[in-house]
């Protein structure tokens, strides 16, 4: 078991969870889906979407309380599946951190825009056909240092910089859907969103687009051993900052829906920021609501940081990475050197412009999709070979919601194959295929310094992990 400090509390956990899943992608993203499928068509892909992103959160909630333990999937597919498993595992989802954390990096600067036309000053070079110029860089790897700081100093900083934000991007949100509550279409010439569009094919052009939408919520995991909470309530407010996010996403689809004219949803960049600016009557709405999705941005990158970097912490007290990744800050009982790697990666990322980010965060979500495979038949593997390991938050039928969440994983999966709406370019198979080459030989080196270490460090924790659990049974005898 790790030394790092207990120090997330129940508004914590959900302010992590929910502040990860929301991100930015509520702010431009709207006017594509009431363009694809309608005002209700919109709300019906989220809740269908929701609805499966649940059952998969579902079986991370019986693992998570089961095994409270740094790391989350890494020790959910090592128990079940062994070393080799957990380590395709952990950094398939790794690079999905990595990849949004870098991505947050771009989205910053490019927020400025809205507020500071043309800001942009000292041309370095392109790529990608898209421009790249000092001040744009300066802003992204400034948000970078300083979310990285945040993170160095301790979760206590991260969970309350997470909660303030949370709460200005619900503050935000609120506001929009009452003023689309209150709003009169008569007022406008324009023609409003009709309820569907395009039937099932524009249903489904959104749910392509909603699981990740929801990523995000398989941080608490990441940080178990520093949630301060009982064993069945961190998997119940798993689920719940879900459930929240379901209801934040349908809102929004509903929101956008009724205050934004198809003419201009189509001409828009920031769909719910002119919906608001509508709803209110006002340029300062769309201001305050840009605000919120810069909050957005920020808890979001804050999150995906907090979550990478104890992976990698883990990781490398596993001896499947290099040992330095598993040291902690002498101050602040923080792996330091895990989140100075992440964050000053991300740190280079604007200096590679919009584009270049767009493709890692594509390939990045194809990673995130394996790892999610990977924790849903780990969990019917040891519902059936562990039937009676400790669960303190135990899923109903946990065998059919087993059986149903691997079929869900394989079919996002193939959401991303040749042939599919939604399938990786040849740039991103590319990009895919050099993290993995890249997590290939730092794999093997470590496994060549440490040979059979990670095996039995591993199998140290999960011994010890037994231990606590019979404690915690003792102390928590079943009802009869």
């Amino acid at each position: 078991m790790s030394e790092l400090k207990k120090s997330l509390g129940t508004l914590d956990v959900i302010a992590l969870a929910f502040g990860a899943m929301v991100g930015w992608g509520w702010v431009v993203l709207a006017g594509g889906w009431i363009l694809s499928a309608g005002t209700w068509g919109a709300m019906l892909a989220f809740f269908i979407g929701g609805l499966a992103v649940i059952l998969i959160g579902v079986t991370y909630a019986e693992l998570a309380a089961s095994m409270p333990i740094t790391g989350g999937e890494h020790t959910y597919t090592h128990r079940a599946l062994g070393v080799n498993v957990s380590f395709i595992c952990s950094w398939s989802i790794l690079f999905g951190y990595f990849s949004v954390v870098a991505f947050e990096a771009v989205a910053l600067p490019t927020v400025v825009e809205y507020f500071i036309p043309n800001y942009n000053q000292g041309y370095l070079w392109t790529i990608a056909g898209w421009d790249v110029y000092a001040t744009w860089v300066g802003v992204g790897m400034l948000g970078s240092v300083i979310v990285t700081w945040l993170n160095i100093r301790g979760m206590e900083v991260s969970a309350w910089f997470q909660k303030t934000a949370v709460l200005g991007i619900l503050f935000v949100g609120t506001l929009l859907f009452i003023g689309a509550v209150l709003y009169n279409p008569e007022t406008s010439t324009a023609i409003q969103s009709p309820a569907f569009i395009g039937g099932v094919g524009g249903m489904m052009a959104v749910i392509v687009m909603v699981p990740f939408m929801f990523v995000g919520f398989d941080v608490i995991p990441q940080a178990a051993e520093e949630i301060d909470l009982t064993r069945p309530n961190i998997g119940k407010f798993l689920i719940i900052s879900i459930v929240v996010a379901v209801m934040w996403y349908v809102g929004i689809a509903w929101s956008v829906g009724t205050t934004l004219p198809l003419v201009q949803a189509e001409s828009s960049t920031l769909a719910t920021a002119d919906a608001m600016t509508n709803a209110w009557q006002g340029k300062w709405a769309g201001i305050l609501l840009v605000i919120g999705g810069v909050l957005g941005i920020l808890s979001s990158w804050n999150a995906f940081l907090i979550g990478g970097s104890r992976l990698l912490y883990a990781m490398s007290k596993a001896r499947m990475l290099p040992a330095f990744l598993g040291k902690l800050h002498p101050k602040y009982n923080t792996p330091s050197n895990a989140i100075l790697l992440i964050g000053g990666l991300a740190t280079l990322a604007p200096l590679f412009g919009r584009k270049m980010l767009v493709w890692i965060v594509d390939a990045g979500g194809f990673g995130i999709v394996i790892a999610y495979t990977c924790v849903a038949i780990s969990f019917l593997v040891l519902r059936y070979r562990e039937p009676d390991m400790v669960r303190p938050f135990k899923i109903p039928a946990g065998k059919l919601v087993g059986m149903i969440t691997i079929a869900l994983s394989f079919g996002l999966l193939m959401l991303y194959m040749p042939g599919m709406p939604s399938a990786l370019t040849a740039v991103e198979w590319w990009i895919f295929f050099g993290w993995t080459v890249l997590g290939i030989v730092l794999y093997s080196y470590a496994r060549i310094k440490y040979p059979g270490i990670s095996e039995s460090i591993m199998a140290e924790e999960l011994r010890e992990l037994k231990i606590v659990n019979q404690l915690w049974l003792k102390d928590n005898p079943p009802k009869q």
